[in-house]
């Protein structure tokens, strides 16, 4: 559904008004069959022979996600990582304000980053409460990260985006997306390698 969303904003600002499965699904990278299951079994249709109202489409799939309205996040581990994702405009364009940066260090904390300010990680509870905080984003490193988990959760914390490279243990009702970017560079390799070794069996390498 991301995807479909991500897919659907970009041809509504292109000034799309209607688009096929067919198109929706190259976009996407599925096939149309896929995608008609998907929209169908969300509850949305197209019109045949004219395909689906893409602003329309887009804003039913952003309420099926929870996008109505905006969501605020919070970043702890302002490293190169984290000052990265704080910059990253596209948050924002996709409802995800970030409200507030933390962390340990004390020559990061205090330091301005568009606008916000880094906070000590000890004030990261307070500013959940008051702040209405709802989101946490974990970009410390490994050793740190379960500590900045066991925070979020305390404070009230239910969802955690986990860039550090380890697997979180949270209580049941907490939901975690990890990325491991070293992972997936993993897989990568692992496809091109393989498709090395096909070449090679076939002939076409030597």
């Amino acid at each position: 559904m991301p995807e479909y969303l991500r897919a659907l904003t970009a041809l509504t600002d292109a000034g799309v008004e209607t688009v096929s499965s067919e198109t929706l699904a190259s976009a996407t990278g599925v096939n149309s069959a896929m995608l008609r299951k998907d929209l169908s079994q969300l509850g949305a249709s197209g019109m045949r022979g004219v395909g689906y109202n893409t602003a329309a489409l887009a804003s039913y799939i952003a309420a099926v996600l929870g996008l109505t309205k905006d969501s605020r996040v919070a970043i702890i581990g302002l490293g190169h990582l984290g000052q990265a994702l704080a910059r990253y405009p596209g948050f924002s364009e996709r409802g995800f304000d970030i409200v507030g940066l933390f962390d340990a260090d004390p020559g990061i904390i205090g330091k301005d980053l568009d606008g916000l300010t880094v906070r000590d990680v000890a004030r990261l509870a307070g500013a959940i409460r008051d702040e209405g905080i709802n989101i946490g984003v974990i970009a410390t490193p490994e050793t740190a990260a379960q500590h900045v988990a066991d925070l979020l959760v305390h404070a009230g914390v239910t969802s955690i985006l986990n860039f550090a490279p380890c697997v979180l243990a949270v209580p049941e009702g907490v939901a975690v997306r990890k990325v491991d970017l070293a992972v997936e560079l993993q897989i990568l390799s692992f496809h091109e390698h393989h498709k090395t070794l096909r070449r090679q069996q076939t002939g076409t390498v030597k």
